[in-house]
């Protein structure tokens, strides 16, 4: 039975990622900000027996070695979320996001760059997955950035991005890391993404799934948006779209982050 490793497991992706590694039988030790806010995971089918749950801090010189050691393999359950999907060839442009001061993708295109070139000095095996927009169902109970980008257009806003983006169901996002980690065929970068979609798109679903909400009927600006993406993924069947927004809005519902969708 092999023991792995997942980071960020108070998160979005990688209480997923826990989840299904333990339906497949793994020893799965993980890394949590606060011990308190562990019930979603303790209640996961076969975490009494095999999840490890260890508070961990970048900050803290060492607290990753409880985590790490005697692990097969390490999953950073951390994710970023882009504005737009492309090819496993692409890299954000480094002078162009501290040009418009997006300072949160210029430090995740920075990690995973330094992460590239650590791993080929030290000759370790990585595979680097790169979800769209994440959408879906959440394990953990407090709202995370991508179910607040949902729950927005659905509590009020008055207009919606005027944005063609990749888009992603969580739980495709972590079967795509078990499944690069499974298969011994997969190498390097893969862009995760269902399908590209403009927001209207998504407003237009939305109003065909809940007709009494009362949702933007207008771009955020006027500015022509054309999705022109080239999309790519490790195998995985993907979750459809209209289904994950279908999750996103009911899981927002069931954890009283929103109350009056129909």
């Amino acid at each position: 039975m092999k023991t792995v490793c997942v980071t960020g497991a108070s998160g979005y992706i990688a209480p997923w990622i826990v989840k299904f590694l333990l339906l497949r039988g793994y020893i799965v030790k993980a890394s949590i900000h606060d011990p308190k806010k562990t019930d979603h995971l303790l209640a996961l089918d076969g975490a009494n027996e095999r999840l490890h749950l260890i508070k961990a801090d970048l900050l803290q010189d060492g607290s990753f070695d409880a985590l790490v050691n005697g692990c097969d393999v390490l999953f950073n359950g951390k994710h970023r979320t882009p504005q737009v999907v492309v090819d496993e060839t692409w890299w954000s442009d480094k002078e162009f996001c501290r040009k418009i001061k997006k300072w949160y993708f210029l430090s995740k295109t920075l990690a995973e760059d330094a992460a590239w070139k650590f791993v080929q000095e030290k000759g370790i095996d990585m595979i680097s997955i790169n979800p769209a927009m994440v959408i879906g169902p959440s394990l953990q109970p407090n709202l995370n950035l991508t179910s607040a980008v949902s729950l927005n257009l659905i509590n009020g806003a008055e207009t919606y991005p005027n944005a063609a983006i990749g888009w992603v169901n969580v739980k495709d996002v972590a079967t795509a890391h078990i499944q690069a980690f499974e298969n011994p065929s997969a190498n390097g970068r893969y862009c995760v993404v269902e399908r590209v979609a403009h927001y209207s798109e998504i407003v237009k679903i939305l109003h065909e799934l809940y007709p009494n909400l009362q949702l933007p009927e207008m771009y955020a600006n006027n500015k022509p948006c054309m999705p022109t993406y080239q999309v790519s993924s490790p195998g995985i069947e993907f979750t459809p779209l209209r289904e994950s927004i279908k999750e996103t809005v009911d899981s927002l519902k069931e954890k009283n982050h929103f109350k009056t969708a129909s």
